[in-house]
């Protein structure tokens, strides 16, 4: 059956606004800890716990949601607890009530995208190619977030910053209440095995390059805006450099559908890996040369649009009936949880040691790894 023009729209607003409270976090929050005085390890080891989170939630979650077949109404609980949690950044300015309020906040927050996923993929059912196009609202969204907020904080301050994440968390959650839930049915023979799929050389090959790939752009999510803002960019340019990252995206998620039709998944993923390696090199030597920095936002095209897409492509289709919402959880925590929380843990730490070259040789060095994972493993 196709996926109503209704159920397209709403499943493409909340990736919008999901992806706008993105936006506003992550180019920015390490920013805001600064302005409260925080040193490099500091920041580092908050945004850590922002990600570190991501490994066990989603898992929970996942089995939530596969337990009782409703995954709209955990991604309701989980999006209305993060707003609630949310309301800490208002209160707190110390760094252990903001590490509190980032822990639980992070919890909730990560718990919900992965069940919206299988949601959405259940919506589409053979219609998985359509998965781009309502994928690309969350870059949009990203994109007018950041632009929007880059404005405010070169005109007006980044204190302003808690409230509008708590604006964009309320619209996420009211979001979550124009999609219907529906009772997934579950084939017998598939709802076995779910650690023999896991044990696959292929899936776990998958798993540890996405963890690669992801702790290599913990620096870049936590000092990039930093980092050219001690170039003496400003906050406008940075934030246009950011959503020209993220337009590049959304042109993959627009034609990813020709494009794995034309390209082999596993082709795709080296290509993704190879122009990351270049695009940290950029990061780490040509920072202070605008033309370069234009370069280098482009390819987020291939180091996050083309590899989540293909790694979601390919999450979908080893995880099967009852285990979907545990495979795109164990995927979301593999990657983005433990693999972004090691990855901003470590930028902090070289970072404050080395500044950008040692951080971004480290990222470097963990594509590299991770390409020759994926060369001998990803079929």
């Amino acid at each position: 059956m196709s996926l109503s023009p209704p159920v397209f729209q709403r499943l493409s607003l909340h990736y919008f606004f999901y992806f706008a409270v993105l936006g506003a976090l992550l180019p920015y929050i390490g920013l805001y800890f600064q302005s409260l005085g925080f040193s490099a390890i500091e920041i580092g080891q908050l945004l850590a716990v922002l990600l570190a989170t991501k490994i066990i939630a989603p898992n929970i979650w996942g089995w939530l949601a596969d337990h009782s077949g409703l995954s709209m109404r955990w991604v309701r609980l989980a999006t209305g607890l993060a707003l609630f949690f949310g309301l800490g950044l208002l209160w707190f300015d110390s760094f252990w009530g903001l590490f509190l309020t980032i822990l639980f906040f992070s919890f909730f927050w990560h718990a919900s995208l992965p069940q919206f996923e299988s949601y959405t993929f259940g919506c589409l059912g053979d219609e998985t190619h359509r998965y781009g196009k309502i994928r690309l609202w969350g870059s949009i969204g990203f994109i007018a977030s950041v632009l929007l907020i880059g404005w405010q904080v070169e005109h007006f301050s980044i204190a302003w910053l808690p409230f509008n994440l708590l604006l964009l968390l309320a619209v996420v959650w009211l979001s979550t209440f124009l999609l219907k839930d529906k009772k997934r049915s579950h084939l017998p023979h598939l709802s076995e095995g779910f650690m023999l799929i896991v044990k696959q050389p292929a899936v776990l090959s998958l798993l540890v390059v996405s963890f690669l790939m992801q702790l290599s752009h913990g620096v870049y999510y936590a000092f990039f805006t930093i980092h050219l803002s001690g170039l003496g960019y400003g906050k406008t340019t940075i934030a246009w450099l950011w959503a020209l990252g993220v337009i590049a995206e959304v042109a993959v998620f627009y034609w990813m559908s020709f494009i794995f039709k034309t390209y082999s998944i596993r082709f795709l993923i080296l290509l993704s890996l190879f122009l990351t390696l270049i695009r940290w090199g950029m990061n780490a030597y040509l920072a202070d040369d605008l033309g370069w920095m234009l370069l280098a936002q482009l390819l987020h095209a291939a180091s996050f649009g083309l590899f989540h897409a293909a790694a979601i492509h390919l999450i979908d289709a080893h995880f099967k009936g009852k285990h979907h919402g545990k495979g795109q959880a164990i995927f979301a925590a593999s990657s983005h949880g433990l693999g972004g929380a090691l990855g901003m843990l470590m930028a902090g730490y070289a970072w404050s040691l080395g500044g950008a070259e040692l951080s971004y040789g480290l990222s470097a060095l963990a594509v590299a790894v991770s390409f020759a994972v994926a060369y001998r493993w990803i079929k």
